[in-house]
């Protein structure tokens, strides 16, 4: 059997490769024979997949920030859309990563009709305001939806399509997290220091818009507490010389974490990180946090005044309980005394209580364990056996 998965981003890349490996699983049990094909990254390709295309390294947010990606997008789509006509598959996975999966479902709806197509993490246009012109489309392009979020599943539900809420798949990475202890014992870090991880980019655009107000706080906050030590995990190899220049710029007691992101969250007092999926891994391993939210102030101007754009919250653990859980600072609030403000409040012993309380909260509504297999098998239900 042939299945076909699109995604993008570094986010999307871990998603992949966690279902891929429920995918093989479920084959395995069942004896087929499983051939995967995808648009993704690094992680997908070490789970198994053939890549069309890597998408990890074109991925953005905004308006003005998506130009650059516009023609090495529209080549990948190009390509995927030839494979496909080219080696019809038996099943097509699409994996968040708005835009261009819109595109492959309209593409599988026009010219692969009887070809089921699965949305596994929908964008969030059950958070957004901006009309349903996109979730009309969503609705239309899947055979399937398999919602991570219980908003999402309920939204979904009510606009008729056929939908299952199978958990959040982050709970089956986190499986085997390390401790506080373990993580600082495997990075060499004393149990009575002071550390707090950075967490900037994922995005290119991230380097240009979040990295600078977060290390100008890093700076601050280096004045105030006595030998804080600063982690910095890597998400991607392009990114270690900005971030090493950085580092030296802003003269920081800071260390770049290439191969053990993981510890470098769970051994941190407090992280202070841009907006994304990453939040969710740190309110899972226990630790607070501050989340930042910067863009081109073009684009946060078109989106407020010319497109409405609307949100109650931007960060996950927020989103989960629809509830103010970890403090966010977008845009103009992103400022580096403020993020110092909120970092200290998370640092004194009452506000952190309560955040660890509210973690505990969202966990418990983020389903169980075995996230990827119940999506596996919900996805073999579709193809021919």
């Amino acid at each position: 059997m042939r299945i076909f998965i699109s995604t993008g981003e570094v986010s999307g890349d871990l998603q992949g490769a966690l279902l891929i490996n429920a995918l093989k699983r479920q084959a395995q049990k069942l004896g087929q024979e499983l051939e995967i094909v995808a648009l993704g990254g690094s992680l997908m390709a070490q789970a198994g997949a053939t890549l069309l295309g890597d998408t990890t390294k074109i991925g953005s947010v905004g308006i003005l920030e998506s130009l650059p990606y516009i023609l090495p997008t529209l080549q990948i789509q190009n390509r995927a859309k030839q494979y496909l006509r080219q080696n019809k598959p038996d099943l097509v996975i699409l994996i968040d990563y708005m835009g261009p999966n819109l595109a492959i479902g309209n593409f599988m709806r026009s010219h692969l009709t009887n070809v089921p197509v699965v949305y596994y993490i929908t964008p969030q246009v059950w958070v957004w305001s901006l009309g349903d012109r996109d979730t009309k489309q969503i609705i239309k392009n899947s055979d399937l939806i398999l919602a991570i979020f219980p908003e999402e599943a309920r939204f979904f539900g009510e606009k008729g399509v056929k939908v299952t809420w199978v958990g959040h798949p982050l709970l089956d990475k986190m499986t085997n997290a390390p401790s506080r202890s373990a993580a600082r014992a495997s990075l060499g870090i004393a149990s009575e220091e002071t550390v707090i991880t950075l967490v900037p980019a994922s995005r290119r655009q991230e380097l240009k818009y979040v990295l600078p107000v977060m290390l100008a706080a890093a700076k601050i906050l280096q004045s105030k507490i006595p030998k804080v030590k600063f982690l910095i995990p890597l998400s991607l190899e392009s990114f270690r010389q900005p971030l090493e220049q950085a580092i030296r710029e802003y003269n920081l007691n800071a260390t770049l974490v290439g191969d053990k992101n993981i510890e470098a969250i769970a051994a941190a007092d407090l992280a202070i990180s841009k907006s994304g999926t990453v939040n969710l891994e740190i309110a899972l391993l226990e630790v607070p946090q501050v989340v930042i939210y910067r863009v081109n102030p073009i684009t946060a101007w078109i989106a407020k005044n010319g497109l409405k754009f609307a949100i109650p919250f931007m960060s996950p653990p927020n989103l989960v309980l629809m509830k103010a859980i970890v403090p966010e600072l977008l845009q103009e609030q992103a400022t580096a005394e403020n993020i110092v403000q909120e970092s200290l409040n998370l640092l004194n012993t009452a506000k952190r209580s309560q955040v660890l309380a509210d973690y505990q909260q969202m966990r418990q509504a983020l389903g169980e364990k075995g996230v990827c297999d119940r999506a596996a098998q919900e996805i073999f239900t579709l193809l021919p056996l």
